[in-house]
């Protein structure tokens, strides 16, 4: 079964180094005074922070797990750095080996350590068609029965149903929900009088006018290829709901991604680019490097369609700028699909911002149950406890926890999580969404897109062929 996966690999070969994120195993803190410390060395031992939890046992032998995850910047590095740090004071048998990879291209180097032996203990992803693939190939536990038996957040419905796949439960969410709007400078609207467009059609007549006046109309990084494909989503999406999306995953009853709505998206956005809508060179720009929020910094671009997380980021380099000239609108409607009947409310997001991934077994196929015990109680008591999920608010993510969405305080944020739970549906992204093989043709039809390389209907011919063949192969 685990040779299911080589079907998803390019020709590359990964070497994969194991760091350890944190150092080693936390050392107990001396007494005070030496010798005359004694009375203060006896006493009691400060309790774990699962104490009085339904979890389970762990064991007390030496034990190392490695855990990988895509928290290469602070705030989410250190903020995860912290809950493994917790998570090894209370156990000091265990090492958790930390290992931050970068977002580009981690898909590809997960499945390349899964087929070479070296695959992590516990990983990180964004659900979807890849959690299937990763289940079926042999790389996931299920912990339905873990899940039912011991204790752990109150997840959002939606998240757990983004976790589970063919009725089991593969993942434990963490992070949060994350939406996607336009973010745009208000500065620059109000020095041009422009007001927040509602319709695609006033979105182009404010993309003009930014044009006329000197201004980019929209930032984008698309050497990292999923950051274009957002654009390609919600004009996906707003043209038809879910519907043709949905029919083109499946291949069944005419289902294509030649189909009128991803040929509309495609040609909007082919229209875009040959206006100037979006930065010279979109496609050598890497969001990793930020460089699409290098523009709206400089005053270069007006607006960046973007997910929720860039509150935080933004805030984490200059939060007075932030304040001053940031705020954030939905997606406009199309019209005449609107009129037509065709839902415009569908978002474009995640329930689980990240969900882990168990990957405890033994040479022999059978389940490791003491990694696996101890990869859950880190999951769901560390990376979900009180601390995390402070930190994660303060930061402007909203745990996927029932009740953490009320006491939002940026006004951002609480309208970006607040058009999520409007939503009739939320898209999770199609890079997420759709099997890895097909997720890595999406990508590169985006980039010939944006480069003005095929026409629409040759990227859906390619994507419709890569779904065949991941649909073929199941």
């Amino acid at each position: 079964m685990r040779n299911r996966i080589l079907a998803l690999l390019s020709a590359t070969v990964l070497s994969v180094t194991t760091l350890a994120g944190c150092a080693g195993t936390a050392a107990p803190a001396p007494a005070a005074g030496g010798a005359e410390g004694g009375a203060a060395a006896a006493e009691a031992p400060a309790g774990k922070q699962t104490d009085g939890k339904n979890v389970p046992e762990l064991t007390t032998e030496p034990l190392t797990i490695t855990l990988w995850d895509i928290s290469t910047e602070d705030p989410n590095k250190r903020i995860s750095e912290a809950a493994v740090a917790r998570f090894m004071a209370d156990y000091p048998n265990i090492t958790v080996n930390q290992v931050h990879q970068q977002n580009d291209n981690y898909k590809q180097q997960l499945v390349v350590a899964m087929s070479s032996g070296q695959a992590p203990d516990i990983y990180v992803h964004w659900g979807g068609g890849p959690m299937a693939e990763y289940y079926k190939s042999g790389f996931a536990n299920d912990i339905t029965e873990m899940y039912a038996k011991y204790d752990h957040p109150e997840y959002v419905d939606a998240a757990v149903a983004q976790s589970t796949y063919d009725g089991k439960m593969l993942a434990i969410p963490f992070s949060g929900l994350t939406g996607c709007d336009i973010f745009y400078n208000k500065t620059i609207f109000a020095d041009l009088g422009l007001e927040i467009p509602q319709t695609i059609d006033e979105l182009e007549a404010v993309c003009d006018k930014l044009k006329e006046n000197g201004y980019i109309p929209f930032s984008l990084a698309n050497a990292s290829k999923w950051t274009g494909s957002m654009y390609y989503m919600y004009l996906v999406a707003r043209h038809s709901g879910n519907a043709e999306f949905d029919a083109a995953y499946t291949q069944e009853n005419g289902g294509s991604f030649t189909s009128p709505a991803f040929i509309f998206a495609g040609e909007k956005i082919q229209d875009w680019v040959k206006k100037g809508y979006f930065p010279d060179g979109v496609n050598s720009l890497t969001a990793d490097d930020n460089q699409d929020r290098a523009l709206l910094y400089d005053g270069s671009a007006a607006m960046m369609l973007h997910g929720s997380w860039q509150v935080q980021g933004i805030k984490a380099d200059n939060e007075d700028w932030y304040n001053e000239n940031i705020s954030v609108f939905r997606f406009p409607e199309d019209a005449e699909a609107k009129a037509a009947g065709v839902p415009q409310d569908v978002e474009i997001g995640t329930a689980i911002g990240m969900g882990m991934t168990f990957n405890c077994f033994k040479e022999d196929g059978s389940v490791d149950q003491d990694k696996l015990d101890a990869c859950f109680v880190l999951a769901t008591q560390y990376f979900n406890d009180d601390t995390y999920n402070e930190e994660q608010v303060a930061t402007g993510t909203v745990p996927s926890i029932k009740g953490f969405n009320e006491n939002i305080e940026d006004p951002n944020n609480k309208y970006i999580i607040d058009q999520f739970f409007k939503a009739s549906n939320v898209q999770l992204w199609y890079d997420q969404y759709l099997p890895a093989s097909v997720t890595e043709v999406h990508k590169n039809c985006m980039t010939e897109l944006f480069g003005l390389e095929k026409t629409p209907k040759e990227i859906g011919e390619e994507q419709d062929a890569a779904m065949q063949k991941a649909l073929a192969e199941e």
